[in-house]
């Protein structure tokens, strides 16, 4: 049986005006790598904020472990707190950077020896512990950060964005870190970013927030392949959004028709005849060719722009000069691509078209 280790629960925050957070609430079970997306300005970090005690819900209340944290300070919350800007003392040593946590709870010499060491073990910073911190690359000072919060056993983790100041490559890299040691330590991740492919990567759920509200929360798989509404479908990944009119409904599927192009979709409940909806095609569901087969949208189209980006190509395709689709296919075999002014066949399955009606999904 799951057990919850954090609820929010119709929280707002207010700053004079403003209504940065509006009417949220949620539950985070045990264990889990729960993420807060959404781009800058949304509410997501004020949330991270206030379940760390840094900021006070207007109205609402949040809950760690069953008890409600809403008015108790910071200190004596079972949470630490990550930051992009990891604030390491410069002047100390690993060791002494990861321990001082420890040493201000006045644990003994002997446990803050064997706490630390297991930390570094655990990020994979053994023989690091009297390194300066100047001596080390960005990626093992975010270590050294994930250590020295990991060590005191907080409940909760929170991180604010904490790996947008690294490389690319670099950032790659430590998401993988980081959700391995989370696996491993078992502790509740909740995790700021703006950076869908971040919150993809790591979480089990993730909860995409927009203007002070979430919009969606569900499984990284579910929010990409089934958006709700049509900022989360525009802001999760890439996508074809279509904006028409339910023009027919039968027993299987319906059709939806924009500027004379018939789409047909998978029939769902409450998708009736007369009804606005959009339309969402991720760029790699759909196939082209010259001559397509077995799918139930096909049309006719020619690649405007083709551009090439290593393991995949990028095709613009304008349908009737009224349409232009992204699509993204596979550099397996290059004798198959496409130039600029080829006439090919646009398509995709009748389950690749997610229809979003205004009141969200369905």
């Amino acid at each position: 049986m799951s057990q919850i280790d954090i609820e929010v629960r119709e929280v707002t925050k207010r700053f004079g005006d403003v209504v940065a957070v509006d009417n949220v609430s949620f539950n985070i079970e045990k264990g889990e790598f729960f993420a807060l997306l959404g781009p800058s300005g949304c509410g997501k970090t004020t949330i991270l904020r206030m379940i760390s005690g840094f900021e006070t819900p207007t109205e609402g209340d949040i809950y760690i472990g069953g008890e409600v944290m809403t008015r108790v300070p910071a200190f004596r919350r079972p949470t630490n707190l990550v930051f992009q800007q990891l604030s390491l003392f410069p002047h100390m040593s690993v060791f002494k950077n990861i321990s001082f946590g420890l040493e201000m709870k006045r644990t003994s010499k002997e446990n803050i020896k064997k706490a630390v060491y297991e930390a570094l073990e655990l990020v994979e910073l053994e023989g690091f512990a009297e390194r300066r911190i100047h001596q080390l690359s960005g990626g093992q000072q975010q270590r050294v950060a994930i250590a020295r919060a990991l060590v005191n056993h907080p409940t909760v983790l929170l991180l604010d964005e904490p790996l947008g100041a690294l490389d690319l490559k670099l950032r790659n890299q430590m998401q993988l870190e980081l959700k391995r040691i989370q696996r491993e330590v078992g502790t509740t991740f909740i995790y700021v970013t703006h950076d869908q492919g971040e919150a993809l990567t790591m979480s089990n759920r993730i909860a995409v927030m927009n203007n002070g509200i979430i919009e969606q929360i569900g499984e990284s798989d579910n929010i990409y392949e089934n958006p709700q509404t049509v900022f989360v479908a525009n802001f999760i990944g890439e996508t074809n959004l279509i904006e028409g009119r339910v023009s027919s409904v039968d027993e299987i599927k319906a059709v939806i028709t924009s500027k004379d192009l018939a789409i047909s979709v998978s029939l769902q409940e409450g998708l009736n005849t007369g009804h606005n909806a959009f339309i969402s095609v991720r760029p790699e569901k759909i196939r082209i060719g010259e001559q397509l087969t077995g799918l139930e949208n096909i049309y006719s189209g020619v690649v405007e722009e083709a551009i090439y980006h290593g393991e995949l190509t990028i095709y613009t395709i304008s349908i009737e000069n009224r349409h232009r689709f992204s699509v993204k296919v596979q550099n397996v075999d290059m004798k198959g691509s496409y130039p600029q002014g080829t006439q090919l066949q646009v398509g995709w399955r009748i389950e690749n078209g997610i229809v979003i009606t205004e009141n969200g999904n369905g």
